[in-house]
């Protein structure tokens, strides 16, 4: 077989089913809107509503917000269709070998890989940061030593914290899915508790007449918003992954899928609108505007359990972008891309071979590397798999082979061009750095594809 039909042979669906049932399906409708709400709702609630509103948008970020998820919608919904199609595992990875080919498949699983892994690094420092804020609350103070990325000059060794949290969240993982949902669903709850106290609280806080100007900026702040909020939502794409383990996928996909995005939508804009209410949005471009504006008001012991919220935020977050990157690195290695023990599942139908090797790089990148100017990344990987999962439908629509008696995007086909089109120009909004950054590492990514992948691509299916 020459070259080009290896790179464009596309996947055989029945296989990656077969190769699937290794998984035990135990998710519900309910565990898959946590494992969402898990990914999406994170520090960003407590920190975007106050930085947006006032540099592009004034209180209409809560229209930016609005605004963004209609744009995530679009997305979403052509999430939800393959979901329905095809629930095996890998997410966009598998969607893009069985409807466009294998090189395809291999270029988003290769930005999804990319998107995930340096989500969680960079979100583990994070945690590491309020963690640490948290513990001087007490009187404790880490060893600068082990408290930043390696950088000798500074005094910094080693993030420990951003590794043991990493650690701890595989450990969880490894351990099975029943419990690790249930983990997860706790601090989903807790985190979404603390959200709803803020919003209570602040309403008897709130003055109309922070509202006016209600658009200081006019319609272009709303749009100027809504490009910056949209990576808040960022996420909800991940619920695909457990496909192979959920129950009724059909069903259940769409409904965690779109609820992810619905839930969201409206814990944005309530903390939005309370936000802005409270404060005049001149006041809120600082580094937490949640706290700082109940620190405002003296209500120091609410701006305290804010920072509980960001931390429960963080670890769901870490918990879903972990699970699904270890469920896309089984897919690539099932496929014989990557090497073959990536591809297996151990004795209680856990990968925890891909578990294991992705855990092992996050903690090494978010212990010993300094991410910064890396975390943009995580826009370009997402807009490629969204790009490429919204015109995939309209392949997808005209396979006789692949049935679907679940849902389907409305509005076919105009809605899965429109969600192409949002995806490219919010590409046109990233850094040139940030084009240059993603450039080398597709670079790569093709050569590890001619020099191994196409040479061993189906043979773990086989």
């Amino acid at each position: 077989m020459s070259i080009w039909k290896k790179m464009t042979q596309k996947a055989d669906i029945q296989q990656y089913l077969q190769a699937d049932q290794q998984f035990q399906k135990t998710m519900s409708a309910k565990e898959l809107m946590a494992l969402g709400i898990g990914a999406v709702i994170g520090t960003g609630i407590f920190i975007m509503p106050g930085t947006v509103a006032a540099t592009v948008s004034g209180p209409a970020v809560i229209l930016s917000f609005l605004l963004a998820a209609i744009v995530c919608a679009t997305a979403a919904m052509c999430y939800a269709e393959f979901a329905s199609s095809l629930p095996v595992a890998g997410s966009a990875y598998s969607y893009g070998n069985i409807i466009f080919g294998q090189f395809i498949g291999w270029v988003i699983g290769w930005a999804l890989i990319l998107e995930y892994m340096l989500a969680v690094a960079t979100v583990s420092v994070g945690f590491s940061a309020y963690f640490s804020s948290f513990l001087r609350g007490f009187g404790i103070k880490l060893p600068q030593a082990i408290s930043g990325a390696y950088d000798p000059s500074h005094g910094t060794y080693v993030n420990l914290v951003a590794i043991v949290v990493v650690l701890l969240i595989a450990l969880m993982l490894s351990r099975g899915m029943s419990t690790s949902m249930k983990i997860n669903d706790w601090m989903v709850i807790i985190k979404i508790a603390i959200i709803v106290l803020f919003v209570v609280v602040g309403c008897f806080y709130v003055k109309p007449k922070n509202w006016s100007p209600f658009l200081p900026f006019g319609w272009k702040g709303i749009q100027a918003g809504a490009s910056t909020v949209f990576f808040a939502y960022l996420g909800f794409d991940a619920v695909s992954s457990s496909a192979p383990e959920v129950k009724n996928p059909q069903r259940n996909l769409p409904i965690g899928i779109i609820g992810t995005l619905v839930v969201a939508t409206i814990l944005y804009m309530a903390v939005s609108t309370v936000l802005t209410g409270m404060m005049p949005y001149t006041k809120l471009n600082v580094a937490d505007p949640v706290s700082y504006a109940l620190q405002f008001f003296h209500l120091n012991g609410v701006a305290g359990i804010i920072s509980i919220g960001a931390m429960a935020g963080m670890f769901t977050m870490m918990v879903t972008m972990i699970y699904s990157s270890s469920r896309l690195v089984y897919a690539i290695g099932r496929d014989g891309l990557l090497p073959k023990f990536l591809g297996r599942v151990n004795d209680k139908h856990l990968p925890n071979h891909s578990l294991l090797v992705i855990t092992i790089i996050i903690a090494v990148m978010g212990g010993l590397v300094d991410l910064n100017h890396l975390a943009e990344l995580v826009n370009i990987g997402t807009l490629i798999a969204f790009a490429f999962v919204s015109i995939g439908v309209l392949p997808l629509r005209k396979r006789q082979d692949i049935p679907n008696k679940g849902f389907k995007v409305p509005l076919y086909p105009i809605l899965p061009i429109i969600s192409l089109l949002l995806c490219l120009y919010l590409m046109t909004t990233l850094k040139m750095i940030t084009w240059i950054s993603s450039l080398i590492w597709f670079a790569i990514g093709v050569v590890i594809y001619l020099v191994y992948g196409i040479r061993h691509a189906g043979q773990n299916l086989e």
